[in-house]
C-alpha cells in the first residue's frame, strides 16, 4: 500500500536528482534524518521522528535503504516504494538508552555495505538530528570523513513537479476551509479556543473529494496587544470586541502545505491599523508582481521595501520562504528567503509563502499568500480576501 499519487518513476527522479548534488558537494553518502527528506525519496510515513531514524543514500546505490525503530517498519513496509530488504529495523534497546544510541546500529549498516570509509554528509541543522546522534556516528565511524551536507535533499526539493503542485492546490483548498471557519466562529465574546477546534475541524475533515492531515505547525492566533508578535498560539480567553486578532494556519495534503495568515477586526479598527494594512497588502502584491522566472530573491523583497519605505515603515525580518513538504516544527523548506543578500535565482514550479507582516508596538497586522511560481509570474495557490476583515 502506498498513500502517495506518485509513480515509482518520480521517486527515481528524485533519488537521481539528489545523488546529482552529492556529486557536486563531493559526498558518497548521506544520513538523511529530517522527516520530510525521508518522506521525499522515499515516501515514508509514520509519526515517529522523536526517535532518531534515517534514510541512507548512496552514490552508487539503486536504493536507499531506510532505517528506524522496530515498530515502525511496518510503516515503512506501507508507505514506500522500498523492497523489503531495503527496510532495516533496529530492536528497541536502542530506544533512549544510556549505554548505546540508535545511531551505533545506522554506523554498523553502513559498515555491513562497505561505506564505512567514505564521505559522508550529515543533515547538521535538522530538528531530529541531536548532538548526541553526532557524536555516535561519527566515533564508530573513525576512518570516514564527515561534513554538513548544508540541506542538500531541501535544495532539491525546491522545484516541484506538476503532481506535487497538485497536493499543494488541494492543500489550498484546505486552508481556505480553515480560515473561512475562523472568521465564521470569532465573535465577541466566543472563545478561542472554540475557533481553534473549528479551524482543525474545517482542516482535517476537508472537502467531499479528499480530507486534510496535521499541519507542520499549529494555528497561531495572536488576540489584542498579542498582535505585537506573531508565535502566539491560544487560549480559551473570550475575543473581545475592539481588538485585532491575527490567524496564521495551513492546510495539509498528504504533508504539502498551503499556509495563510489574516487579520480580523472586532469593531471599527484604528485608522494606523487599517492604514498600515492597505500598505502591506499594496508591498505584497509588488512583491508578487516581481516573483518571476529568473528574478532574484533579493530583488523579490526589495519592491516590497520599496513601497513601505515611502509610507514611512520598516521590516527587518524576511517576507517569505519555500515551502512544500513539511513536517512538525514547521512547514518551510529552509532554503529560499525573500530578504537582501538572498542572491537565489527563481524558477518556474518553485513555491513560496510571502507573508509581510508588520508587528508594532501593540498591535501587528498580517497577510499572506502561497504561491507557485510560473512562466508568466507568481500564481496564488488559494483565493482569498485579503483586506483587513472588519466584523461589527
Amino acid at each position: 500500500m502506498t498513500v502517495y499519487p506518485f509513480e515509482k518513476r518520480e521517486f527515481e527522479l528524485r533519488l537521481t536528482r539528489t545523488k546529482s548534488a552529492m556529486e557536486k558537494a563531493g559526498l558518497d553518502l548521506l544520513v538523511i534524518c529530517d522527516p520530510a527528506n525521508m518522506d521525499y525519496l522515499t515516501g515514508y510515513k509514520g509519526w515517529s521522528f522523536y526517535v532518531p531514524q534515517c534514510v541512507l543514500v548512496h552514490g552508487e546505490a539503486d536504493i536507499p535503504v531506510w532505517i528506524g525503530r522496530l515498530m515502525d517498519a511496518g510503516a515503512a513496509r506501507l508507505s514506500t516504494w522500498l523492497p523489503d530488504e531495503a527496510v532495516v529495523p533496529y530492536p528497541d534497546i536502542y530506544v533512549q538508552s544510556r549505554d548505546r544510541h540508535p545511531m551505533d546500529f545506522v554506523a554498523d549498516q553502513i559498515k555491513l555495505r562497505g561505506w564505512n570509509a567514505v564521505r559522508i554528509g550529515l543533515e547538521m541543522d535538522a530538528y531530529y538530528f541531536s548532538g548526541r546522534a553526532a557524536d555516535s556516528i561519527r566515533s564508530a565511524l573513525p576512518d570516514a570523513r564527515f561534513s554538513d551536507c548544508d540541506h542538500l535533499v531541501n535544495w532539491v526539493r525546491n522545484i516541484k513537479s506538476e503532481p506535487e503542485i497538485g497536493l499543494m492546490r488541494q492543500a489550498g483548498q484546505l486552508a481556505k476551509s480553515a480560515m473561512q471557519a475562523a472568521f465564521d466562529t470569532i465573535r465577541e465574546g466566543a472563545r478561542q479556543c472554540d475557533t481553534v477546534g473549528e479551524i482543525y475541524r474545517a482542516g482535517i475533515s476537508g472537502v467531499e473529494e479528499f480530507g486534510g492531515e496535521y499541519t507542520a505547525l499549529c494555528p497561531m492566533l495572536p488576540t489584542g496587544e498579542g498582535t505585537a508578535t506573531p508565535h502566539i498560539t491560544w487560549s480559551d480567553a473570550l475575543f473581545k470586541r475592539g481588538e485585532p486578532t491575527i490567524l496564521e494556519l495551513a492546510g495539509s495534503r498528504l504533508g504539502y502545505h498551503a499556509p495563510i495568515a489574516r487579520t480580523l477586526h472586532l469593531g471599527p479598527p484604528p485608522l494606523k491599523l487599517a492604514d498600515t494594512a492597505k500598505i502591506v497588502i499594496e508591498g505584497m502584491h509588488a512583491a508578487l508582481d516581481a516573483a518571476v522566472p529568473g528574478a532574484l530573491a533579493e530583488e523579490v523583497e526589495a519592491e516590497w521595501r520599496a513601497v513601505i519605505s515611502r509610507h514611512g515603515l520598516e521590516k527587518e525580518s524576511r517576507i517569505g520562504y519555500s515551502i512544500g513538504l513539511g513536517y512538525p516544527p514547521d512547514w518551510g523548506e529552509h532554503t529560499v528567503s525573500f530578504r537582501p543578500g538572498d542572491k537565489t535565482v527563481l524558477r518556474e514550479n518553485m513555491t513560496f509563502h510571502c507573508i509581510p507582516g508588520m508587528w508594532l508596538d501593540d498591535w501587528g497586522f498580517e497577510v499572506s499568500t502561497a504561491f507557485q511560481v510560473t512562466a508568466g509570474g507568481a500564481v496564488p495557490i488559494y483565493d482569498f480576501p485579503e483586506e483587513l476583515h472588519v466584523r461589527d
